[in-house]
């Protein structure tokens, strides 16, 4: 992680929660606060693998990510466009891996009890990539 990637993504890149918008069909943006780590030039971060938002991500991977509090209203730094992909169930453990690691104590009891509770396959991992 560099201070190169982490401007790259804004506050986004670094800040504890991080409102992630996504595209109903009908165009309209939906937000949702959600944890987020840098894992590179990327932000990546980790959800319920049959949410909504991974619904609309797998038919329109178009976002935008922005640094906000606990609850996702109050919005800080500026807006990030770019493209998500969501992995299976395989690859999202370097996701779980970063976000353990970012949320420290937190983070490890969070994705013990999503694991225990959904299964090892009942949570995903998100990777987002900035618009160029």
């Amino acid at each position: 992680m560099t201070s190169n990637n982490a401007s790259t993504f804004g506050e986004a890149g670094t800040a504890k929660y991080v409102n992630l918008t996504t595209y109903r069909k009908n165009g309209a943006a939906v937000t949702s606060p959600l944890w987020a780590a840098l894992d590179g030039d990327r932000l990546v971060m980790w959800t319920v693998a049959d949410s909504w938002k991974v619904k609309r991500l797998r038919r329109d991977p178009r976002v935008v990510v922005q640094a906000c509090d606990v609850r996702g209203h109050k919005n800080f730094g500026a807006p990030v466009s770019g493209t998500a992909e969501v992995l299976d169930a395989a690859d999202s453990g370097r996701v779980k891996k970063a976000i353990a690691d970012k949320y420290g104590l937190l983070g490890k009891i969070t994705i013990l009890g999503s694991r225990l509770r959904r299964g090892a396959h009942g949570s995903v991992g998100i990777v987002i990539t900035p618009a160029v």
